[in-house]
């Protein structure tokens, strides 16, 4: 039977605020961020033009000794946030609507049923024209030509001096190379990095997944009821199975995942200046990692990702640069872990509280990938994601001037009435749940969407296997991560019998 979520809906956040459509909006700023004019010198977000000796409006680019020949880029452009944000297109809804609201962190679909009969309006808060409606979030993603992706993973807000100096380093040079890159680029990269993601990549990593799940089962019952699931098993899962995907060695799993720690809320967050300049110190470390890891590889191939990566390079620099190599290696570890770790979270809010879900599961494994694209429905790991207006246009009647920043929210899509019946109601029997757009749609797919069924697929088994009185702690309450995009449980606690 399926169970419904609560019926009891957030009011709509009143329309205006204050402003009319056609004013400028004043960007507001958290107290703990400086208005800096920011590159967006990201680990997978800066777009670099090549030419020897090019520089960007801050000075921040260095001369760049590619091992290949210079590609040129058609999207060469820096993202900033500026003093004023475009104003709201004429004609458009204007709400103080924020993903950083605590009513949006406790349930974004509450807030979003709300908004339901204003399908696009611009949100005064983030300076984005968000956009909720399936159709057009669809048609959105599949306009790379119209909505360009080069602003995907940039800083909602601006970098800190500190930050910004962290990342000014000579040897910090990672380019866009795949959720960010545009086409005609894009297809090249796109063209060689799916072969990895292929069968038989995904048949040499499920022993791996397999075996790894067990023994965090066992780390799990070795902490002893109640645990926390996060850190034990959906934190260590991913992240692993994603450096073993790349080819690191097992020996530095501990210090990658310090590195690799907190970039979600460097992009889609609200950090504090210390905390950012922190980040940038881990992202700088853990970019120079990967350009000695990569390098290593040159002449030491193995049977992993980046080697493949590398054959290419070798065989036809036009189609893989080194640098692009390098970026690829060094984007992944973020785009393969935080997500999937998330998504098995939220796996276990989703079917732990419905006992007869559950129990199905633990009865019939053969269920188990339904029932997940029912949790990527109900509770996708990413609810938005974030696109730029290339030039004039429109979206479902509203006209969007070139420069626009668009949130598509892919909660409210998920969510949508006319599309999923009942979509407050979990039911791994949902015969269209895999309608879904949690993994995006067109040319910037998820790449890894098969990597990360194949994660939560196997997990889930081994779970069900071997915990199937496994449920949630009663009493808790939940703290998610606060952001933009993604979703899921800073910490969750799990008991079972003995």
């Amino acid at each position: 039977m399926a169970a419904s979520r609560s019926a009891t809906r957030a009011a709509s956040p009143a329309l205006a605020c204050g402003v009319t459509a056609g004013e400028r909006v004043p960007r507001r700023r958290d107290p703990s961020t400086r208005r800096v004019a920011s590159a967006s010198v990201l680990a997978m977000t800066l777009t670099i033009t090549r030419a020897a000796g090019s520089a960007d409006a801050g000075g921040l680019l260095c001369h760049l000794r590619e091992r290949s020949r210079p590609v040129t880029q058609t999207d060469a452009s820096y993202h900033r946030v500026p003093d004023e944000v475009p104003p709201p297109p004429s004609g458009c809804p204007v709400t103080g609507f924020t993903p950083f609201a605590p009513d949006y962190l406790a349930d974004p679909y509450a807030v979003l049923d709300g908004l339901r009969d204003t399908p696009v309006f611009y949100s005064s808060e983030l300076g984005y024209l968000v956009v909720t409606r399936m159709d057009d979030v669809t048609d959105v993603f599949l306009d790379p030509e119209t909505f360009g992706s080069q602003n995907v993973q940039d800083p909602v807000f601006p970098l800190s001096d500190a930050a910004h100096a962290v990342l000014a380093a000579p040897d910090f040079n990672p380019v866009a190379v795949m959720s960010n890159r545009q086409p005609p680029d894009h297809g090249r990269i796109r063209n060689h990095t799916k072969q990895g993601f292929s069968n038989r990549r995904m048949r040499i990593l499920e022993p791996y997944i397999r075996r790894r799940s067990h023994d965090l089962v066992d780390a799990l019952l070795a902490e002893g009821s109640p645990a926390d699931f996060v850190p034990v098993f959906a934190h260590p899962l991913p992240g692993e199975t994603i450096y073993r995907f790349i080819g690191f060695p097992t020996s530095d799993d501990e210090k990658l995942k310090e590195w690799c720690s907190d970039r979600l809320a460097f992009s889609w967050g609200k950090p504090s200046e210390a905390e950012q300049a922190e980040i940038a110190r881990k992202m700088l470390s853990y970019w120079r990692y990967c350009r000695d890891f990569v390098a290593s590889k040159v002449d030491d191939p193995g049977d992993d990702y980046t080697s493949e990566l590398l054959a290419v390079h070798k065989q036809d620099d036009t189609e893989l640069t080194y640098r692009e190599v390098e970026s690829i290696v060094y984007g992944l570890s973020f785009a393969g872990h935080e997500i999937v770790s998330h998504f098995l979270s939220n796996a276990l809010t989703c079917l732990l509280p419905r006992r007869d879900q559950w129990g199905e599961l633990c009865a019939d494994p053969s269920l188990i990938g339904a029932a997940l694209e029912e949790v990527l429905r109900f509770e996708s790991p990413q609810t938005s994601w974030r696109r730029v207006a290339n030039v004039d246009t429109e979206v479902a009647g509203v006209k969007v001037p070139a420069g626009t920043n668009i949130f598509m929210s892919l909660a409210a899509a998920n969510h949508q009435p006319d599309i999923f019946d009942d979509p407050g109601d979990f039911d791994i029997h949902r015969a269209n749940a895999r309608n879904h757009i949690s993994f995006g749609k067109g040319i910037h797919f998820c790449l890894g969407a098969r990597l990360a069924r194949l994660e939560a697929n196997v997990a889930l088994e081994v779970l069900t296997e071997r915990l199937p009185s496994l449920r949630l702690v009663e009493g808790q309450s939940l703290e998610r991560f606060p952001n933009i995009t993604f979703r899921g449980a800073r910490q969750l606690l799990v008991a079972w019998d003995a």
